[in-house]
């Protein structure tokens, strides 16, 4: 079972792809768990098919082998064959239905597949077999607030993830996320600062603040000399479309609209770039027409 935490942290965690496979003939190995290991070792490497490829040994040498199914469901789900993923995790559930990391991470395919009920279900049952299970918590929150808009249901989960693990941040950030949606801005903020503290590279955290400091309808909690200063930091991290998206609005909001029409341009770029929908892109034009109005934008 740590083995498999391993890989479920580092789902949030890979930034690069790296190639490469191997044939089943290339592998040597004829012991089952070391051929699981070596598989989980891959997938942590970012090599799903030579992953893949040491599953299907260690598969091969053991039809039954719940783990094995479990390690090459999460290769798949990576690579974004989310069917696959599924019919192995169905296997691993089926050959052991006491084992709360295939519902996990079914779950997690489902959740991706916008199946948010399908995900909900899964991850029930993960916390069912294993009520100390801070990610369950964690994911079926996000399932229940961007699914099913129930932020409530939301805001309880994050709160048991932790109380598991005081030092979640991400927990941390998405309890905000929930309270902003609620227009509970006093607690958005606080969450939002809780997530910085313990993770100060977490960029989202910062963004997310500045645009509630910069953008919120209520004028008692904007602050533009702060949002500038967070949506900075946030760029620094990750100068992606919707940081500097954030940026341009606090430049508006402290005034400096020639600043946030050459951000949000640069923003609008990215996305093109990036081949964003139309409805992505004419939402950051609507507020580069703001800008060049001479007018701050407000969260609607």
């Amino acid at each position: 079972m740590k083995l498999f935490f391993r890989i479920i942290f580092k789902i949030f965690l890979m930034l690069t792809i790296l190639a490469g496979c191997a044939t089943t003939e290339e592998i040597k190995e004829t012991d089952s768990d070391e051929l699981l290991n070596q598989g989980i070792a891959f997938i942590e490497e970012g090599q799903y098919d030579r992953a893949i490829a040491y599953f299907n040994k260690a598969i091969e040498i053991n039809p039954r082998f719940a783990d094995a199914y479990t390690g090459r469901g999460l290769a798949y789900e990576y690579k974004g064959q989310h069917d696959k993923a599924i019919s192995d995790f169905n296997k691993a559930i089926e050959i052991n239905p006491s084992n709360a990391e295939p519902y996990y991470s079914r779950g997690l395919t489902y959740f991706r597949k916008g199946q948010y009920d399908k995900a909900i279900s899964d991850f029930n049952k993960a916390i069912e077999i294993n009520p100390r299970f801070a990610l369950a918590y964690y994911n079926r929150g996000l399932a229940y607030a961007k699914g099913k808009g129930q932020h409530d249901k939301a805001i309880s989960d994050f709160n048991k993830a932790i109380e598991i693990n005081p030092r979640d941040a991400k927990a941390y950030f998405g309890k905000g996320v929930a309270y902003g949606e609620k227009h509970q801005y006093d607690k958005a903020i606080s969450d939002y600062n809780k997530a910085i503290e313990i993770n100060p590279r977490d960029a989202e955290a910062y963004n997310n603040k500045a645009w509630l400091l910069a953008t919120c309808r209520d004028a008692i909690y904007r602050d533009g000399a702060k949002a500038v200063e967070l949506a900075k930091k946030a760029v620094e991290l990750d100068a992606n479309a919707s940081m500097l998206d954030t940026l341009a609005a606090a430049y508006a909001e402290v005034g400096k609209f020639d600043d946030a029409i050459t951000t949000q341009e640069k923003a609008i770029e990215l996305l093109k770039k990036e081949g964003k929908p139309t409805p992505v892109i004419d939402q950051f034009i609507e507020s580069l027409k703001s800008y060049k109005a001479h007018k701050p934008w407000r969260e609607k």
